[in-house]
């Protein structure tokens, strides 16, 4: 099996897509009979993997049906236009917020572009691919798709994103999270288990219905939850509590810098703090120069989604 494939049983497999480092993005493949479906895709980047997960499995690309990216954040969906030029039976099935941007990725690339600028985005996401309208699917909240029989239950998740769903794979009993559950990575497992936070990356984090989001997915009952950052994380009411603990300390940190001078800095040194001292209580052994790498970009893009947010609410 190819080191960036992982078999997670129930036909389920994980795709490590290679963007940033190992470990931290994620793609999933539901197979079954004779059928797959892809669940959030990486970037442009990640397609020869994701082909490669269906030549070892020994599937033909016309029997990929569904690619569904959660969200249209570029980390997973990037990829999905250059996919589909390889998939010619599949369709894409996007929440309605972010179908417009699967068929025409331009605004999606400008606002990334903004942050990023143009050599980071030719080198971590390379130039985005729309998907014809007719085969692209906008979901609603309670749809069921079948995949080889298999119900794929959506479930409209706001909070990191409007744009946000979630899809229940009762076969597995697990969530494909999306962002909607945070970020776990396995650098930060211990003996107590995985750790996680929420992340309130920009430009539509909303504290209160992310807070909703996850109650209703804890509400089905779940075994698993799988995490686009990152894999498969079980054990999920102590999780599930930890993840609204760290959403409350995460919005308390933007309410207390709300004024600052350099508020921006300040809610950075005190997210990295907080992450600090909540790795340290779960037991990892990591150095403090590499707690701080491994987060680094989430510190940067969580600041700047609070900031985003506490400007946003303060007009409303």
């Amino acid at each position: 099996m190819p080191d960036y494939l992982q078999d997670l049983g129930d036909g389920v497999y994980a795709i490590d897509t290679g963007f940033q480092r190992p470990l931290f993005d994620a793609a999933y493949l539901i197979v079954e009979d004779g059928r797959a479906a892809f669940i959030d895709t990486g970037t442009n980047h990640a397609v020869p993997r994701l082909l490669g997960a269906l030549e070892y499995l020994g599937l033909r690309p016309e029997q990929v049906d569904w690619v569904i990216p959660t969200h249209v954040h570029l980390d997973h969906a990037g990829g999905v236009g250059l996919l589909m030029q390889s998939l010619p039976q599949a369709r894409v099935a996007v929440h309605p917020r972010g179908a417009r941007h699967m068929i025409d990725p331009a605004a999606l690339y400008q606002g990334a572009l903004a942050v990023y600028g143009e050599e980071e985005m030719q080198r971590s996401y390379g130039t985005l691919v729309g998907v014809d309208a007719a085969r692209v699917l906008s979901t609603s909240d309670g749809l069921q798709l079948e995949l080889g029989g298999r119900p794929l239950l959506f479930a409209d998740t706001p909070g990191h994103a409007r744009h946000h769903h979630c899809i229940w794979d009762e076969r597995s009993r697990s969530w494909f999270t999306g962002d909607t559950f945070g970020l776990s990575y396995r650098e930060f497992d211990t003996a107590k288990g995985p750790w996680i936070i929420p992340t309130s990356t920009p430009v539509q984090f909303d504290p209160e219905a992310l807070r909703t989001s996850i109650a209703r997915m804890m509400r089905q009952g779940p075994l698993h939850m799988q995490l686009t950052h990152y894999g498969r994380i079980s054990d999920l009411p102590r999780l599930s509590e930890l993840l609204l603990e760290h959403l409350d300390a995460t919005v308390a940190i933007g309410l207390a810098q709300l004024d600052a001078p350099d508020r921006h800095a300040s809610i950075k040194q005190d997210l990295a703090l907080l992450y600090r001292r909540s790795l340290r209580a779960h037991g990892c052994l990591l150095a403090e120069a590499c707690i701080d790498d491994l987060l680094a970009m989430d510190v940067e893009l969580n600041a700047q989604g609070l900031g985003i947010w506490l400007d946003r609410d303060k007009t409303t």
